[in-house]
């Protein structure tokens, strides 16, 4: 049941008033919590509601206050797939095994322990918290999870490198013991907040990394002959072709995990000793598309607001890849979402659903470019655009055609900062003129990691140091800087979740006239400081006197 049938159900029963609907669905995409948790915070009575849902799935309601499932009912489900699917034994009748889980709506987790347990599953419903609980208690954690399951495929794979035919890759693929290794190293992806998971097999060995933050962290690997049944798994997930191994292949994976929607984009490369695999996560639920969530600074949020209610003209957002680009334009879009206004995007590839936007995928290899979509876009009657990437001469003077023709257009250019998009379209082709005429401001923006708040300790930093961000020890005053230490929170990193860090080049009469007179970058510059332009660095300073962030972070990424 998605979330909108639970409402409705509970509507039924008059545990909840319909006019109530619409808070919670916003509440619960904002929270990102399950539904069964968000319910209970919305203040209906636990035991109400976990009857309700017992009736309406046509099952029972028990209480685990106090329980403790004798040993042998415990040995019915391994503890891999207990964490995994968070699900605890708590009676056994017959070939039929009964089963609390945290989820009780994804009727494909009783699926899975059926087919893994080889045993009919009958799911009962009690409180979360308690489920959790007594499955953490009983069958440890993840890491624990992962070594048992580890053992247990020693046992069963023991498959070479050598050449194997599509049907024995894909036998072993859809092995159980691999099926669970792939869904606990993706359940634990999840939870660590990962943003992408690369599979890497060398001679020797077979790395599973993730990408945190930005940084890369290593799980502990898996024997090296797992890579060919592992790599083939994640491929029959996302419906790639598992006997073609000497091409580059992309291909997506929508699944729930951890009780939440997630988007897996998929990409093979073909190396020395086998393929790498990279997923990129879409955690749909972690993603907030609210401009005021983004922690931009006042101004730079409030020009925001302005420029994305003007009628026409050009707003770009640069910076490297995985720099929020896409976030904050979506956060833009999100805040002129209304039925008033027609909104087209055209992205490769489509990252985050957005209701009531229609949203085009590019096609390369049908010859559905950027260019040819933006022109369709004009005979659609839109009010905003939004074009994920101009990478051409011919998306450009488009994208900026739409721009004097009355429509307003969001795009994203790689450049190192903001006044190099100018430079950039130049470089293209552009003629100066018009872009004057079309672009309304530049944005741009870089993610840095911040100091986990559990750990965070003041410390003086040494001069050469601050020599490095151009201060003196007599400019800094009284001012603090801090560093995480290291603890269990940010898993000894000294480091937990990012924040954007901005420049914003308003192009104002001042600006116009000198693109008017292709004025270099680095002159266009100048003068933006001149107006009032903060600069990266000096953002990533604010961010460091705040002690959101460290010196070397900012000397990292400015």
């Amino acid at each position: 049941m998605n979330p909108k049938q639970v409402l409705d159900m509970l509507c039924e029963q008059g545990l909840i008033a319909s006019e109530e609907t619409d808070d919670f669905l916003e509440s619960l995409s904002v929270s990102g919590k399950g539904i069964c948790e968000a319910l209970v915070d919305f203040g209906i009575p636990k035991d109400q509601f976990y009857q309700a849902i017992a009736d309406s799935l046509g099952t029972d309601a028990v209480s685990l206050e106090g329980f403790e499932p004798p040993s042998e009912l415990l040995k019915c489900i391994p503890a891999g797939l207990a964490v995994l699917h968070k699900a605890l034994p708590v009676g056994a009748s017959g070939q039929t095994l009964q089963v609390v889980l945290v989820d009780p709506f994804n009727l494909q987790t009783a699926e899975d322990l059926r087919f893994s347990l080889g045993r009919d599953v009958q799911v009962l419903v009690a409180p979360t918290e308690q489920v959790e609980s007594l499955v953490r208690k009983h069958y440890g954690s993840e890491a624990g999870s992962m070594d048992d399951i580890l053992a247990q495929l020693g046992v069963e794979i023991s498959s070479p490198d050598g050449p194997m035919d599509a049907a024995a890759l894909e036998a072993e693929a859809n092995a159980a013991p691999i099926i669970r290794y792939v869904d606990l190293v993706l359940h634990q992806a999840i939870s660590d907040r990962a943003s992408d998971v690369h599979f890497e097999p060398f001679e020797n060995e077979f790395k599973i990394r993730y990408r945190v933050d930005g940084a890369l962290y290593e799980m502990s690997p898996p024997p090296r002959n797992l890579a060919l049944p592992v790599i083939s798994r994640v491929k029959v997930m996302a419906n790639l072709n598992i006997a073609e191994r000497r091409l580059p292949q992309d291909g997506r994976i929508q699944k729930m995990i951890g009780g939440k929607p997630v988007d897996l984009r998929v990409s093979t490369l073909p190396t020395q000793f086998g393929e790498s695999v990279v997923m990129r996560v879409l955690d749909r639920s972690a993603v907030n598309l609210d401009l005021k969530t983004l922690g931009m600074p006042p101004a730079i949020h409030n020009y925001i607001l302005n420029t994305i209610q003007k009628p026409n003209g050009i707003f770009i957002v640069t910076g490297p890849t995985g720099s929020g680009k896409t976030t904050t334009l979506y956060a833009a879009l999100n805040e002129i979402n209304t039925v008033d206004s027609k909104v087209l995007t055209a992205e490769d590839p489509v990252e985050y659903d957005i209701e009531g936007i229609i949203q085009v995928p590019i096609n390369d290899t049908i010859g559905l470019n950027f260019a040819r979509v933006l022109r369709a876009f004009l005979r659609q009657d839109p009010d905003r655009i939004m074009v994920g990437e101009t990478r051409d001469i011919e998306t450009a003077q488009i994208a900026i055609q739409a721009a004097l023709t009355g429509h307003l257009v969001f795009t994203t250019l790689h450049t190192n900062d903001a006044p190099g998009a100018v430079t950039r379209l130049m470089d293209m082709g552009v003629e100066p003129f018009l872009i004057s005429a079309a672009l309304e401001g530049v944005l741009g923006q870089r993610l840095i990691r911040k100091i986990c708040v559990n750990c965070r300790v003041p410390y003086e930093p040494s001069e050469s140091v601050l020599a490095q961000l151009g201060l003196s020890p007599h400019e800094i005053g009284d001012k603090n800087f801090y560093y995480g230490r290291g603890c269990e929170v940010c898993n000894n990193t000294g480091y937990k979740g990012r924040k954007g860090i901005y420049e914003l080049l308003d192009v104002s009469d001042p600006i116009r006239q000198m693109i008017n007179e292709r004025a270099p970058g680095v002159v266009l510059k100048q003068k933006a400081i001149e107006l009032g332009m903060t600069t990266l660095r000096m953002d990533g300073l604010r961010s460091i006197y705040e002690g959101e962030t460290t010196i070397e972070e900012v000397l990292k990424y400015t």
